[in-house]
Order: C-alpha cells, then sequence, then structure tokens
C-alpha cells in the first residue's frame, strides 16, 4: 500500500462526501486507540477549522482517556470531553432494576456504552451541521466486531476498506505517537477486554485471511462464522420484497 496516495485520497474522500451531503465538517470519537487516532488524524487534514474531537469516557479505563488526550494535543485537535458514567449508571438502574457493578459481565449492557457514545456524537454534529465519522476498518467489520447503532452508527468510514495492519501504515506515515501504534487494541466493554481476545484471533491472521483467503482450516471456519452471523451488522434494515 502506498501511504501517502492513500492518505491523499481519503482525505479528498472525506471533503467530497461532506460537500455532498451539505454539511460543513467532522466530528469523530477519540478513544485512545489507533484507529480513531488515524480517522481524527485524516479529518483534521481534510477540514482544518472545521473538525471537533470527542472524548467519551463511560466507565473507562483513565489510561484511555489520556492516549485520547494525546492525540487531541499531537494533532492540535479542538477537543471536548464528556463523561457519561453517570447517564449510563441511571440507564443501567433503569432498565435492570439493579445499580451498575464493575463486575458485572453482559454484552447487552455493555453495548449501551458504545450507543451512548453515538447519541453524543450525534448531538454535537447536529449542533454544527457536521457528519460523524466513523473508526471501524477492514477487520472488524468483516467479522461483526462493533456495535449496531452503537460505533457503526456513523455517518462516514473511511478506514472501511483498510485492514488493521493497514490502517498501523497509515499511523506511522501520519507519525502518530508511538504508544498509540504498539498499544493493544481493545474495544473498552470492561476491564481487560481486547480485540483479540473477545473475537479469539489475531488481527495478523484475520488480516491474512482477509487479503489472501487463507488461513489455517480451524481460523477460516471461525471467521466465516462470524461474518456470516454478523451479516445483519453490514446492512440496512430489510424490507418485504413486494
Amino acid at each position: 500500500m502506498d501511504a501517502a496516495k492513500m492518505v491523499t485520497e481519503l482525505v479528498a474522500w472525506l471533503q467530497e462526501e461532506v460537500h455532498k451531503a451539505g454539511a460543513r465538517g467532522a466530528v469523530v470519537g477519540l478513544s485512545g486507540g489507533i484507529d480513531s487516532a488515524v480517522v481524527a488524524a485524516l479529518c483534521r487534514r481534510a477540514f482544518p477549522e472545521n473538525c471537533l474531537g470527542l472524548i467519551l469516557p463511560c466507565h473507562s479505563d483513565p489510561a484511555d482517556a489520556g492516549d485520547a488526550r494525546l492525540v487531541a494535543r499531537h494533532l492540535d485537535l479542538p477537543v471536548l470531553e464528556v463523561v457519561l458514567d453517570g447517564v449510563y449508571d441511571q440507564l443501567v438502574l433503569l432498565l435492570t432494576g439493579k445499580p451498575y457493578a464493575a463486575g458485572r459481565r453482559s454484552l447487552a449492557l455493555a453495548n449501551l456504552k458504545p450507543r451512548l457514545r453515538m447519541m453524543t456524537l450525534y448531538f454535537h454534529a447536529n449542533e454544527r451541521n457536521y457528519l460523524v465519522i466513523g473508526t471501524g476498518n477492514r477487520s472488524e467489520l468483516a467479522v461483526g466486531y462493533f456495535t449496531k447503532y452503537g460505533d457503526g452508527g456513523v455517518d462516514l468510514l473511511p478506514l472501511a476498506n483498510l485492514v488493521k495492519s493497514q490502517v498501523r501504515e497509515l499511523a506511522r506515515y501520519l507519525r502518530l505517537p508511538e504508544r498509540i501504534i504498539t498499544k493493544a487494541p481493545s474495544a473498552g466493554l470492561w476491564a481487560g477486554q481486547t480485540d483479540e481476545g473477545e473475537m479469539g484471533l489475531t488481527y495478523e491472521v484475520l488480516d491474512h485471511y482477509l487479503l489472501t483467503g487463507e488461513a489455517p482450516p480451524a481460523a477460516k471456519e471461525k471467521i466465516e462464522s462470524m461474518a456470516a452471523c454478523s451479516a445483519h451488522k453490514r446492512r440496512l434494515p430489510l424490507v418485504p420484497p413486494f
């Protein structure tokens, strides 16, 4: 991949799509991870005067918010921080009748976090006539490793055709902080959670399969099963064919 050419083309694409939508700029959520850092860097280039980063901790590791601030400083990106702990706690209590408990493992409750972030991103986007720029990459999208109407609820997905290893190439070309580039990817759904641990796959194996169609038999079966089970996440709601 020619990283310089890819950056130039993605910046131009972002500008074109935002203009076509009649919008003025871009909002991007900063998680402290590599994908959001790359997207923020692209948006900063595309919309130097009309780009906003949002840091949205929700019972998150404080180190992640620190990394998000590091990215914002590195890019000289205007940023707002909205702590969602309180509203999340109220919603958990309303829905379950029980107060929030840090050790409780529930995918339904964990998915509330990215959905609250989506709502917050769209509030600030609507206030400014900006679009919400998503941070999902091809590797995540292919196996459904995102929350429907959460981090999947966006207007544009500039990294959707790039696997994780290619995103790292862009990060190095964009000279993002080394700490961000080498950090273990995590959706931050609960303490100690990592992408690879939850998927049961390494990005190396997944990326290689997506680029070549080759993987060890067990990994190939797992990837194809995950892709099939998550197909509904990658399409608009179905309507009757009549």
